[in-house]
């Protein structure tokens, strides 16, 4: 088969890789699409220590099953692999799991990743794509599932119905874009602020999400005002921000993971009684709701992704890194 391969810091090679065994309890998907992460980003600028090339990266994923029980089943893949047996497994909190590991991973254990024509995965990480969402577009379900998750924790937390919140969302990519989509369209927020550096990304997204959009020093967002703040960033730098901006008693929700270390003002957090709450992934049931929320149209058309061919995601990875992309999210097309 023939894979992006993730080969060196900032380096990928498109070549051929050996086809993947069939496994007892696993399937073989026929890659359809696949989405480019923040985290294989990450991974490409060889800052995580799970993802060590030379590897296939990629976990966000949709195609279909050519063997076994399940075979010409339409699919995407859950890309989060757990024990199943685990305290958390049992009370459903699978994203918690010690034992997990993600598709495009290879610590602590090998799973190749879905930027090839052919992936393994376990039957349990198997969903069925309904017939009225679109293939490719099934392939952003784990994205949403994460910002579907995070919101879904800050609306058990915070003691304001999120409509009556004002919400600042920091980053405008795939998470920062989805996340304000589910507050816009389905929690009937009406007062959402989203900041990002890079003017290319944050007039794209203003074509999809009622918001405003500023650049992070904007002086929309030089004070204590907002309710709750949704950092998808996660920088040392944009941690200190939301801790500046949230307002006594407010929630600051935790998703990105850029830098994970760094100097956070705990004595405001402790006197104005901050609650700061990191999120990580989804639940199976997270999962399941979101594909129907995509299928359903309930965050509007997924006209927002930008489809490339995964011969050329060398060159996608690039423009990402350079700032020079606009597209909330690209997804690669064997």
């Amino acid at each position: 088969m023939k894979a992006l391969v993730y080969t060196g810091e900032q380096e990928l090679t498109y070549r051929e890789e050996k086809d993947p065994i069939e496994k007892e309890g696993e399937s073989i998907l026929e890659v359809h699409a696949s989405g480019i992460c923040g985290s294989d980003m990450h991974a490409y600028h060889g800052k995580d220590e799970r993802r060590v090339p030379p590897l296939i990266l990629g976990h966000e994923v949709s195609g279909k099953i050519i063997n076994g029980k399940f075979k010409d089943k339409i699919a995407v893949l859950n890309p989060l692999i757990t024990c199943g047996k685990c305290e958390f497994c049992s009370s459903k909190r699978e994203h918690l799991c010690p034992n997990r590991v993600l598709l495009g991973m290879n610590r602590p254990y090998e799973r190749q990743g879905a930027f090839a024509e052919l992936i393994t995965v376990p039957n349990t990480n198997i969903y069925d794509v309904p017939k009225k969402l679109d293939i490719k577009e099934a392939a952003v379900a784990e994205p949403t599932a994460v910002a579907y998750h995070a919101i879904q924790i800050a609306e058990k937390t915070s003691k304001k119905d999120l409509k009556d919140c004002r919400i600042l969302v920091q980053g405008a990519g795939a998470i920062g874009l989805l996340c304000s989509l589910i507050l816009s369209k389905i929690k009937i927020s009406k007062n959402i602020v989203i900041s990002d550096p890079n003017e290319l990304r944050l007039n794209e997204c203003s074509k999809y999400v009622s918001a405003k959009f500023v650049g992070p020093t904007h002086k929309e967002i030089n004070t204590d005002g907002f309710d709750l703040v949704f950092d998808t960033v996660g920088l040392e730098v944009s941690r200190q921000q939301a801790i500046t901006v949230v307002k006594p008693g407010g929630i600051i929700i935790h998703i990105g993971l850029t830098q994970p270390a760094g100097e956070f003002n705990f004595r405001k957090a402790t006197l104005q009684e901050i609650t700061f709450i990191g999120t990580y992934c989804y639940t199976n049931q997270d999962f399941s709701e979101t594909i129907q929320i995509l299928a359903n149209k309930d965050i509007g058309k997924l006209d927002w992704i930008e489809y490339r061919d995964l011969q050329k995601g060398g060159d996608a990875f690039k423009q990402i890194h350079d700032g020079t992309c606009s597209a909330p999210k690209i997804v690669l097309l064997p």
